[in-house]
């Protein structure tokens, strides 16, 4: 039985997102000194302000790591973020163990390869329209937008529709 992704929507309690090529284009630019550059969508920026402000959990997990991203994450008031992580699966595990959230409350986002084993354990495995076919092949649901321009949003944004919590009181307020 095939089960649309719009009826797991109303379970969803826990975000869980890679961060290059689904919060970024997936694109760096490394300038002379070493630094490397990453692009986003600043409407996945809000998204994730607005949703935390709602209670939701949102966590990312990602194999890069760097001072940039920590700004950013910070920036956007993001509590739960594990940077330079070779095993995403074991991640995940401890950190639904430790809130006691169940997988079915789980949507994750990933990209690629490394995205893979994560997303066959949650509730509702999403990727973005650029993501690689083998994420594309396990994810309930393809974002019509790709990494970095808007695929974040676009998921917060239906859970959160759903839910009755989009464009409530504090909706207007960054």
């Amino acid at each position: 039985m095939t089960v649309n992704y719009k009826e797991l929507l109303h379970q969803i309690n826990t975000f869980m997102f890679d961060y290059d090529g689904v919060l970024t284009t997936g694109e760096i630019f490394i300038l002379p000194n070493g630094e490397v550059l990453r692009g986003g969508h600043v409407r996945d920026g809000y998204a994730i302000q607005h949703a935390i402000k709602n209670g939701y959990r949102i966590v990312i997990i990602s194999g890069a790591k760097s001072d940039s991203m920590v700004h950013r994450l910070n920036a956007l008031k993001v509590k739960d973020y594990f940077l330079g992580i070779a095993d995403k699966l074991s991640v995940f595990q401890e950190y639904i163990h430790q809130h006691q959230i169940e997988p079915q409350e789980v949507l994750y986002m990933g990209d690629d390869i490394p995205d893979l084993t994560v997303m066959q354990q949650v509730g509702l495995p999403c990727c973005p329209s650029d993501a690689a076919e083998e994420i594309k092949a396990i994810s309930l649901y393809i974002s019509h937008r790709k990494g970095g321009e808007g695929c974040v949003r676009d998921v917060l944004e239906q859970v959160m529709k759903l839910q009755g919590k989009w464009m409530n009181g504090d909706a207007f307020y960054w």
